[in-house]
């Protein structure tokens, strides 16, 4: 049953994280964070905490900082909210799946007008 309690203890920190981040941290250099996903060590001693940023290089690099530099006090806070033995190192990692998906959307996208498909309502396909 240890792989259901990681994926638990995953969750919870990831929505206390979300909640923490947007209502706590007030460091002018964080941007628009979300946090997409969080990996569990099973003995609970490290969380890797997958974030993504909307933004340029700098504005996602400067986020980064701020969240190493919060990193302390959001372990504390969720030690506090979550009340277990020992709190997760917490360890913060840039998500760049979104940016892949849209490119790969863009892609996409210019291969179908390269191509000429018809309108999705032409043939009565909706």
């Amino acid at each position: 049953m240890q792989g259901k309690r990681t994926a638990r203890v995953a969750h919870l920190i990831q929505k206390e994280l979300s909640q923490l981040i947007l209502t706590r941290i007030k460091d002018p250099r964080l941007g628009f964070v979300t946090v997409t996903h969080v990996d569990i060590t099973p003995d609970l001693k490290y969380a890797t905490v997958f974030y993504s940023v909307m933004g340029n290089d700098k504005i996602k690099e400067d986020s980064q900082l701020a969240l190493s530099k919060a990193s302390g006090f959001l372990q504390h806070e969720i030690g506090d909210i979550l009340k277990l033995r020992y709190t997760p190192k917490l360890l913060f990692k840039f998500d760049d799946s979104l940016d892949q998906g849209f490119a790969i959307d863009r892609v996409l996208k210019e291969i179908k007008d390269k191509e000429g498909h018809p309108a999705s309502g032409e043939f009565g396909v909706e």
